[in-house]
């Protein structure tokens, strides 16, 4: 529709004549998706809930990050490897020690810098 513009307002009327209503999901901290394989988990999540005549779905932004599934069916955390070698570099510890820092601080890694010097 060569340069026509529909308005906020009047998008949100037809929604409304159509039945289909939007909502924010306040106070989400994450969000996890899970299969068989791996799960993604997305942090400082923002969701949006849009439920329309007998179905509902949900539009749901922030950072991800990828977890491994392990044999237990528990997801153990990975870690951007950016994020492993900050803190190995400025903590001056090893590998191991920095994916624990990160496990213990939700995947922060200036929380687990802090953490690791501070020990």
């Amino acid at each position: 529709m060569g340069g026509m513009r529909v308005n906020d307002r009047q998008m949100k009327q037809a929604m409304k004549k159509m039945g289909i209503k939007q909502t924010s999901i306040d106070g989400v901290t994450e969000v996890v998706i899970r299969t068989k394989e791996k799960e993604i988990v997305i942090r400082n999540a923002d969701v949006i809930c849009v439920e329309m005549p007998g179905s509902k779905s949900y539009q749901v932004s922030g950072t991800e990050e990828e977890r491994a599934v392990g044999a237990d069916g528990v997801a153990k955390p990975t870690f951007p490897e950016e994020d492993v070698s900050l803190v190995m570099s400025q903590a001056n510890c090893d590998r191991d020690k920095a994916i624990a820092a990160l496990e213990a601080t939700d995947g922060q890694p200036a929380e687990a810098i802090i953490k690791i010097i501070s020990e």
